[in-house]
């Protein structure tokens, strides 16, 4: 049986891919630092289920990660965890913003090189990473989260580019969802601007999309609309349009 792995599983999208996954019959390793909140998820899963622990700011533990796993038959990677934080960049503690790059950024840029070189080898597999509307925008008042979702969408279009012209059947796509109902905003210390998506209703989107072979997701018809207006402003005005929006999040 083949499996998928998928990071930041505790909980919100992770867990709710997880339920979809199991339920179309895949194996699952499911991985984040809460292995009580797996545990409960676990309860729910129909199929064979791996549970690890793993903090992947740090980065020795990624690849103490892709060690333990790598010998299994891994079909499907999700790189979902990563978390933001709220305030002028000036007001974010350093230390907190070099965590949140070590999970948002390096530990997705890790885990991508590393099972993409094995998805390769075999030529089949799914990377499947999850950006954010936040991976198209500049975000005043959320500067650092906003520029790691900026990387991994770019990072992950570029990846699909180079696949698609290498003539290989591995297919590595990005989730950019807006508002969506999980603990997110708890980590951020915001509340939303905007009603916020179902958490199965973007798991269930994703997954679809991916299998779909769709290289970018955007769910939801408010968000797909914005994206499209957001290529019409200037940069002064989207700057200003963006900070609006922001400073509404303040909790």
């Amino acid at each position: 049986m083949m499996k998928a792995l998928i990071t930041g599983a505790s909980g919100g999208i992770g867990r709710d891919m997880a339920l979809i996954l199991s339920r179309m019959g895949y194996d699952l390793i499911l991985v984040s630092r809460d292995a009580g909140k797996m545990e409960q998820a676990k309860k729910h899963l129909k199929t064979d289920v791996q549970i690890i622990s793993a903090d992947l700011s740090v980065e020795r533990e990624c690849y103490e990660l892709y060690e333990a796993v790598k010998e299994q038959d891994i079909y499907i990677l999700v790189n979902n965890a990563g978390y933001g934080a709220f305030g002028r960049f000036w007001e974010i503690p350093l230390e907190q913003e070099l965590n949140m790059l070590d999970l948002n950024v390096r530990a997705v840029h890790i885990l991508t090189k590393l099972f993409l070189s094995d998805f390769r080898k075999k030529d089949k597999g799914y990377i499947l990473n999850v950006s954010s509307s936040a991976g198209f925008l500049p975000g005043p008042l959320m500067a650092t989260y906003y520029a790691t979702k900026n990387y991994v969408l770019r990072l992950t279009e570029a990846i699909y580019e180079e696949l698609r012209k290498d003539g290989s059947h591995v297919h590595i796509c990005a989730l950019c969802p807006g508002p969506v109902n999980t603990g997110f905003n708890d980590r951020a210390g915001v509340r939303f601007a905007l009603k916020g998506m179902r958490s199965f209703d973007v798991a269930k989107y994703a997954i679809d999309g991916m299998f779909a072979k769709k290289v970018v997701m955007i769910p939801g018809v408010a968000m797909k609309i914005a994206h499209v207006g957001e290529k019409f402003m200037g940069e002064k005005a989207l700057l200003k349009v963006a900070y609006f929006f922001q400073q509404k999040k303040e909790g």
